[in-house]
């Protein structure tokens, strides 16, 4: 049988900005990403969604980004490897201290926006994210993008990996996502739907000028913050168990 394990960026509310409705979309997700505080997300709004990621029976992972509430974590930030890694590590442990408060663990990490972009080929701040990641112990797998500089060197650094893939986001021929920025970087429903089914049973994806191309994936992720996000995620899940494919977490 086919397995898949979907995911979502959760937690990110912040103060009086609230962003999607995360109970909702945990009923139809295995993991969740849950925010750190330095991209989006808060003390309380974290600890309230790891006890109802705890309650769904969804896996938390802890989705660390750069110091930037402004920008969302989604700009590059240049910085000295060594505090990155530091920064990296005092979000994870926050995450850590809020899900156990609420009976629940931190089982792995994912870098969120900016820095998950540069990791593809940025290697000092990869290995920053591996040497953080292997800092905190705790046997933390890294879910990142297949082929990336940070899948290699955590390879080499024998921390465990899982391959992510989106089905809500557009590709370039070269596997890369088209950035946010550009026209189309975002799926509509429902060729987002189109996409997690053709990734889960077939590792493939078309890219945005048509090129077939291979997309593997351990987990497909969804993202918490567009307004159609609990209407996607049924709908992802309803998709793929309608073609046989278990949906279970990675980690």
């Amino acid at each position: 049988m086919l397995r898949i394990d979907l995911n979502c960026d959760l937690g990110e509310s912040f103060g009086n900005y609230a962003f999607g409705d995360d109970a909702a979309v945990l009923a139809s997700v295995s993991s969740t990403n849950v925010a750190c505080g330095f991209h989006a997300g808060d003390p309380s709004g974290i600890r309230a969604t790891c006890a109802a990621a705890a309650a769904a029976g969804a896996t938390i992972g802890a989705h660390p980004g750069y110091r930037d509430l402004a920008g969302f974590g989604r700009r590059f930030i240049d910085y000295d490897p060594a505090e990155l890694a530091d920064e990296i590590i005092y979000q994870i442990g926050a995450v850590q201290a809020l899900a156990r408060s609420v009976g629940a663990r931190v089982r792995y990490v994912k870098p969120h926006g900016g820095l998950y972009n540069a990791i593809v080929h940025h290697e000092p701040q990869a290995r920053a994210v591996v040497d953080a990641v292997r800092a905190v112990g705790d046997e933390l797998a890294l879910l990142v993008p297949s082929g990336s500089a940070v899948e290699r060197i955590a390879h080499d650094e024998g921390v465990r990996t899982f391959a992510e893939a989106f089905a809500d986001r557009a590709y370039a021929r070269d596997g890369t996502l088209v950035p946010r920025t550009a026209p189309g970087a975002m799926l509509d429903p429902a060729a987002a739907v189109a996409q997690a089914v053709r990734i889960a049973t077939t590792g493939r994806a078309v890219a945005v000028d048509g090129t077939e191309i291979a997309v593997p994936a351990d987990s497909l992720c969804l993202h918490g913050d567009s307004p159609a996000a609990v209407q996607l995620a049924r709908e992802v899940r309803a998709a793929l168990d309608e073609r046989g494919v278990r949906i279970a977490s990675f980690a």
